[in-house]
Formats: structure tokens, sequence, C-alpha cells
């Protein structure tokens, strides 16, 4: 059942710090894909002092594992908008649909990070602009100045007056709004470049980063140790292996995948100290949201979270929403008013 949670997890932003798509990105120094240097390099001289002091009360970057700690603890489920929560008039990757989804829904929202050519990151699932925005071409091949001032379309193909916004400025917004965002990382950037954005903006307690593979979650724990990440585990002896690698298992949330979801896996998996993502998101028709939805109960939603779930990610997020106790449950219990 749906609550309105604000100021939470990343305390208010004081700052006087625009938002607006269109500014000059000038908090990180974005470090080319290339590079073979091993450690995150940032811009302290241009972040603001107002900005390193913004978030009165904000939490410390270890009490992001303690929350997720104690959402599984709580036997609740938090819900996560799929590409921020897409609805009629809010395209998907919009600051303005996590605006809304935020307000209507969750405080959890998984995006998908990309890059310009001439570096800068913003909020985009595609390698080409067509679909999703009134530009075409490839991302990977077009300026920062020209995507600026593309307009977004939301699931209809209906042109809206948002543009595209820069990682910065979304990063900014989850600490003023107490958010967090997963960050999916697309083809066009680098674990490197979007862990510079997050040291640039303070928002390491409200970021998870998003791994598929034990390379990418070695990369993650190596980059950044005190973040926290999804990553898959597939049995106790892959999770030693990658605890042995250097992945710090108190930063992990296991992911499950989007097929089959799997009680018993779940509870096990969770009885290690450990939480658990599902999806039930995917193409139209072939995913268990419109599987679920079918019938008009959202009892098979309800049966996730009563399996030992702590994360679902899903197309239907207002919906599930609207229907559930168990993100009230871990709300509540977790120190999240209303």
């Amino acid at each position: 059942m749906r609550q309105v949670y604000l100021g939470v997890i990343g305390g208010l932003c004081l700052a006087l710090v625009g938002c607006s798509s269109g500014e000059q990105d000038t908090t990180v120094n974005v470090v080319s894909n290339a590079s073979a240097e091993t450690d995150i390099q940032t811009a302290p001289e241009i972040v603001s002092d107002v900005m390193q002091n913004a978030a009165v009360g904000a939490f410390q970057a270890s009490d992001l594992p303690a929350f997720f700690d104690c959402v599984r603890e709580s036997e609740g489920m938090l819900i996560a908008s799929h590409r921020a929560g897409p609805a009629p008039g809010y395209p998907e990757n919009a600051l303005e649909t996590l605006q809304y989804a935020r307000a209507e829904a969750t405080i959890l929202h998984e995006i998908d990070v990309a890059e310009s050519r001439d570096g800068v990151l913003f909020l985009m699932h595609d390698r080409s602009l067509g679909r999703t925005t009134t530009g075409d071409g490839f991302v990977a091949d077009t300026d920062w100045e020209t995507i600026s001032q593309l307009l977004l379309k939301d699931n209809d193909g209906q042109i809206t007056s948002f543009n595209p916004p820069k990682l910065s400025d979304v990063l900014l917004w989850a600490k003023e709004s107490g958010s967090i965002v997963e960050l999916d990382k697309k083809p066009t950037t680098s674990f490197r470049n979007i862990i510079s954005h997050v040291r640039a903006a303070g928002a390491e307690n409200n970021v998870v980063i998003i791994t598929y593979n034990d390379d990418q979650a070695k990369e993650v724990a190596r980059l950044a140790p005190d973040l926290m990440m999804t990553a898959g585990i597939n049995s106790p002896e892959h999770q030693a292996e990658l605890e042995a690698a250097g992945v710090d298992m108190t930063r992990v949330i296991a992911w499950m995948g989007i097929r089959d979801p799997n009680p018993r896996a779940f509870r096990a998996v969770g009885a290690r100290g450990i939480e658990v993502a599902f999806g039930t998101l995917g193409r139209p028709g072939q995913r268990l949201d419109d599987e679920y939805l079918a019938d008009g109960d959202l009892s098979e939603f309800q049966d996730l979270a009563d399996g030992g779930l702590h994360l679902l990610a899903t197309d239907a997020v207002y919906e599930v929403a609207a229907a559930l106790d168990a993100d009230d449950l871990a709300m509540r219990e977790c120190g999240v008013q209303n």
C-alpha cells in the first residue's frame, strides 16, 4: 500500500546548486575509458564547500548497507522502479519521472547511465537516440550540446518537454530527496567514470552499482570497496570465490534474475546475511509483470515478499506499490517516516 516517504536516506540537501539538465557539468574529471589506472580521480577543487556540507544529517557511507540489512531483517520488501518508472507523459530515464515515481511509489529507482562523445554522463538506455528522444544517431557519436537539446518521448511515443538529464544532476536530486538509485552502466561509459561522479556528488549513500558478471563485481569492489552493488551469487562456493577476490558481501545485494522465482534460494541467501533482488520486468508480453497483473489481484507479488525477497525491480511500480504492504513494512521498520 503506497505511502510517500520524504527526506530519509540522504537527508535534506541545502545546496543552492542548480539541477537543470542544460547546465555545464563541472563536478568531475572524466577519465578515459581506456585508462589503465585503478584509482578513481575526482575534482575536489571544483566541488563547492556548499555541496560537500549540504546534506545535513546525511547517513555515513556505512549506513546504506545497514539500511538494507534492516529491510532484510524486517521481512519487508523494497520496490524499485525500472528505468525510473515511466508512465504516460513521463519518459524512461527522465529526472521528472524520478520525481514522479518518488512521490507516487518508492524511494528506490533503477536508471541507465550512458556517456556522450565528449565525455558527459547522462541517463539513457539505448545505444542510439531514436527510440526515446527526438534525435537520431548513436550516443557514442553525439556531443552533449546536441543531446541536451533533445526532447524525451514517453513509452507511447509522445514527445514531452523533458530533456535527457545529466547523471550529476540526478545524483544531487537523490541526495536532496532521500532516494536510492541503482546505476546500470551502459557500454558507452565505464564504472570508473560513474564512480567519479558518485564521489564528486557525495552520493555514496544513495547509490547501488549494478554488475552483471564476476569480473564486473570484482572491478567495482576494487575501484569502490565502500559502495553497494548488485551481483549474481549462484552458491555458497561462488560466494566464497567472490569474497576471496575482494568482494565485500556486506555491500552486496544478490541478483536472482527475472524468470522462475525460487523462494528456497531467496531464503538460503538471506540466511547468509545477504539481501536478495529479483525482477518481474522485461519485454512486454514476456515479463512476469504482465503475467502477474493479468488476473487483477497481484497476489504473486505478495508471494515474492512472503518467499523471502527483499528487493523487487518492476515495470509495474505504481500498481505494485499501491497494492502491497511489504514496502510499507520495510520502510516503517527501518526508520523511514511518512
